[in-house]
């Protein structure tokens, strides 16, 4: 017997008049539709989101059609869902993304289980990637870059850090030149504190087709030949919303201040 094909949708709307057994009044049209709730969860204030499953799409055309006539909600979002989505109704909540560039997301120190299912998501994609993570020290970046890549059963290999000592790879282990890895990267110790060698490692791994995660990528397009447009994302880690990311005490009185402060 041939199984049955089933379709992802994302559902999003806004309650105008939350009154008792609107729900379930939801419920029950999904339900004499046979469409399936997946997942459900507000995600913002009065709005809730749903992961919704089919096996004709024919019926969510349908089910759109009687959606418009509810005067109680208000349609916010219906399609296949996206990473964010899913992120979104997973989570409770929006991921905060940069409103004039896109590639941008922003994150606070009490939000690192989001970050780390957002990193963690980025990571399963195959081939070429390079994200970027802002932050001041000790507010959780190599921490996170970890934890994701563990979810994600992902390998990953420092090439620079100083998350216990400095580290500075000069070559890597044939097992380890795999798109199966997380190449993670300092962009300060790999361009202030390293050597011919090591800047010759790192332009091979950045043209390897495997994901790379650098941390102080500002840093980083500074003192090399590339851009931030060569970013896929860039991701910004504070210990608070208005935490200013600055790299003063590089530019003043060097690396080590910057590591200690």
């Amino acid at each position: 017997m041939e199984e049955k094909e089933y379709f992802e949708w994302y559902l999003e709307y806004r309650l105008i008049k939350d009154r008792p057994g609107l729900l379930g009044d939801l419920a029950s049209m999904l339900g004499m539709l046979n469409i399936n709730i997946a997942t459900i969860n507000g995600v913002q204030t009065n709005t809730r989101g749903m992961l919704l499953s089919t096996d004709d799409n024919d019926k969510i055309e349908v089910l759109r059609s009687l959606l418009l006539k509810v005067t109680n909600i208000e349609i916010n979002k219906f399609r296949p869902p996206t990473m964010l989505d899913r992120l979104a109704v997973r989570h409770g909540r929006y991921i905060e993304r940069d409103l004039e560039d896109k590639k941008t997301f922003r994150f606070i120190r009490d939000e690192l289980g989001i970050l780390v299912d957002f990193l963690a998501e980025l990571f399963k994609k195959e081939g070429n990637q390079l994200i970027g993570i802002r932050g001041m020290p000790r507010v959780g970046k190599t921490e996170s870059m970890i934890a994701a890549s563990v979810s994600s059963n992902k390998r990953w290999t420092f090439i620079s850090s100083t998350l216990l000592r400095q580290t500075v790879r000069n070559s890597l282990t044939i097992d380890e030149m795999s798109p199966n890895h997380v190449y993670l990267i300092d962009g300060i110790v790999s361009t202030m504190r390293s050597t011919e060698r090591h800047h010759s490692l790192l332009r091979e791994i950045m043209a390897m087709p495997a994901t790379k995660v650098i941390e102080h990528p500002d840093i980083f397009v500074r003192e090399t030949e590339y851009e931030l447009s060569d970013f896929n994302y860039i991701i910004e880690l504070r210990h608070q919303p208005d935490e200013e990311i600055t790299y003063d005490l590089i530019n003043t009185r060097g690396i080590n201040d910057f590591e200690m402060n």
